[in-house]
């Protein structure tokens, strides 16, 4: 599974706000300086992540992002699809598409492989993370 730097900076950039605390927000700013992520592609990312009802925001000196819901109920996999659509092609395998010649056995294989990545990342939620911990499958 290829993991984009998209999807990895904006799994950082959630975590960085439920580490804030659901009562606070961050700038943009301090969620870049914090987490080492470029500010141009952190604020595409959060607009990504925006879009699809995860993070606000609010203009101004009391301004600032956090997340719309407590981290407890936002998974991984809800980041991932909100900045890279829906989840895990492992490699160029789809479900039932195999190079020619390719065992049943490999293709089920790589089928069980995107099950197990789906499912962690369906049970890890930002907050499990925030906490240093990640779901096993």
């Amino acid at each position: 599974m290829h993991v984009s730097a998209k999807t990895e900076y904006a799994i950082r950039a959630t975590i960085e706000l439920a580490t804030a605390g659901s009562d606070a927000s961050l700038t943009a700013h301090a969620i870049a300086a914090a987490q080492g992520i470029p500010l141009r592609f952190l604020l595409n990312i959060l607009a990504d992540l925006r879009r699809v009802g995860l993070v606000d925001s609010r203009r101004g000196p009391s301004g600032g992002w956090w997340l719309t819901r407590p981290a407890e109920q936002i998974t991984v996999a809800d980041v991932v699809r909100a900045v890279d659509g829906p989840l895990v092609e492992v490699a160029r395998v789809r479900p039932g598409v195999g190079a020619p010649g390719t065992p049943d056995s490999v293709s089920t294989l790589w089928v069980a492989v995107r099950s197990g990545i789906r499912d962690i990342l369906e049970q890890t939620t930002v907050a499990d993370l925030a906490r240093g911990q990640v779901a096993s499958s």
